[in-house]
């Protein structure tokens, strides 16, 4: 069919009306637009609101699914091991988490304190019984004299007890020490508060002395194995006040306990004392290199450390053979161990010897040495001077460390190598500063408190005697013990 001209117009004609059509429809759209321009801008707000709060939306699933992963990551960070061990010949580097230097302060801090509780138990027991020598003299029948072995043996087992402790803390760790010596001397401790021979009291004495005196012996070594050289001396300070804060604190308390309860009670004191510090003690980890290492080559299958100490009956005959006589042997062989152990032995004996003159001077329980007649719980207080004065001389030896050997570490190591790698630039006789004001007030103290005691002088007089020989007591044992004296241990680790 053909189109003409005039179909194509109609056509056109009706598109163009049809277009006219719908350019007046769009007018009027405009003209409606514009006449509601305001509910055109509402209903924009509301889907610009729409979108906002499902932007908001996802961004807060977003958000929610991004702390669900961290946690998750978290989790599973914290499920994986914080360390892979790689060897067990040495230390891993500065920062190994199985070196005790790079524990956390707290079990650093209740390593210091349970290791000073048992080392004030031990020594707490060695003079808390004095106060009842005389009810011992009498119901066991023996002369004062006779009945002072109590507190003697005790003494004695305390002196003997670091040969065996400190041949046990190389062999088998020091957690060894603290954990399997001590409950014995409980069960001795227990034996000497119900015995009925005199004889049996001496042998209970002598044994449980022996027995939880390792922790003197050994509480150095954990001092030393848990703290930098930097901090060593402030820690170390400490840990020495609380044994000779026992011989002062056990007659003070021992005085009343023996006026009204009886001299036996002096030892359920002990006992109780011992019971407590123990359950402190159960949760401990071993601080000692070595045998840290040989765990630690054991747990994981790693080749052993160097000079690893045999396991089974081997070590036990290790024990036997080297470890136990070696200490002895040192005595013998170097002339520094053996003079610096006379030395420190000799300040201990002045020490009780001076214990045994309180009773007489101020009970005066003999008629020829009338001079002040206290009762016993009295008398005991007296101790109470020796306890002020090893407090003062541990604030003294901190401050002397701060201003002399802190300064010398400082300047010395200015990158820090040092102390990164737990040694010291500075020899250990920086230290001995402490022994030289010791070894002077000693001797002062002894003239002045045997001089003033007298019945026509106060008593306060001689008993303030009692703080500068606490003071320089402790000095000389801060200065030579720490590294010297306590059983030689440090010597038997460093030839390692």
């Amino acid at each position: 069919m053909t189109v003409t001209k005039e179909d194509q117009v109609p056509y056109d004609l009706e598109s163009g009306s049809s277009r006219t059509h719908s350019k007046e429809n769009q007018v009027p759209y405009d003209l409606e637009s514009g006449s509601s321009h305001t509910h055109s801008k509402a209903s924009s707000m509301s889907e610009q609101e729409e979108l906002a709060s499902r932007v908001g939306g996802l961004e807060k699933i977003e958000t929610q699914a991004t702390h669900r992963s961290a946690r998750s990551a978290r989790s599973t960070q914290s499920r994986r091991p914080a360390h892979r061990v790689t060897t067990a010949q040495d230390w891993e580097g500065p920062d190994d988490p199985g070196n005790p230097l790079n524990w956390t302060m707290g079990w650093k801090a209740y390593t210091m304190i349970m290791v000073s509780l048992q080392a004030i138990t031990s020594t707490f027991g060695s003079s808390i019984i004095s106060p009842g020598t005389r009810e011992i003299a009498q119901e066991f029948n023996v002369s004062t004299t006779a009945a002072i072995l109590a507190l003697s043996l005790y003494v004695l087992g305390l002196a003997l007890g670091p040969v065996i402790s400190a041949p046990i803390s190389e062999t088998f760790g020091r957690r060894s020490v603290y954990l399997y010596l001590f409950p014995p001397s409980l069960f001795f401790t227990l034996g000497a508060g119900l015995t009925h021979s005199f004889a049996g009291l001496l042998i209970c004495r002598l044994l449980a002395a022996t027995l939880c005196s390792g922790c003197l012996a050994v509480g150095a070594g954990s001092m030393s194995d848990i703290w930098f050289p930097k901090h060593r001396a402030a820690a170390g300070a400490i840990y020495m006040l609380v044994p000779f804060l026992g011989p002062a604190l056990g007659p003070s308390v021992g005085g009343y306990v023996a006026l009204y309860k009886g001299w036996r009670w002096t030892q359920w004191c002990i006992l109780f004392l011992g019971t407590f510090t123990y359950i402190v003690a159960l949760p401990q980890r071993e601080t000692y290199k070595k045998i840290i290492l040989q765990q630690r080559a054991k747990k994981f299958n790693l080749p052993p450390p160097p000079n690893t100490i045999p396991a089974g009956w081997q070590r036990t005959k290790f024990f036997l053979t080297v470890s136990l006589f070696r200490p002895i042997n040192m005595i013998f062989t170097e002339p520094i161990v053996c003079f610096l152990s006379l030395y420190t032995a000799f300040n201990f004996s002045v020490l009780f010897c001076f214990f045994a003159a309180f009773p007489v001077v101020y009970q005066s329980p003999y008629p020829d040495i009338q001079i002040y007649h206290m009762n016993t719980g009295q008398a005991g207080l007296i101790f109470f001077g020796l306890g002020i004065g090893n407090l003062a001389s541990t604030a003294v030896s901190i401050w002397l460390d701060l201003i002399t050997y802190q300064r010398k570490f400082t300047k010395l190591d200015s990158d820090g190598q040092h102390a990164l790698a737990g040694s010291s630039p500075l020899q250990p006789e920086e230290r001995l500063i402490n022994a030289k004001i010791g070894s002077f007030l000693l001797p002062v103290s002894l003239f002045w408190f045997g001089w003033t005691a007298r019945p026509n002088i106060h008593w306060i007089v001689p008993t303030l005697a009692t703080i500068p020989f606490a003071a320089g007591n402790l000095l000389m044992y801060r200065a030579l013990g720490v590294g010297w004296a306590t059983s030689l241990l440090s010597f038997i680790t460093e030839q390692e």
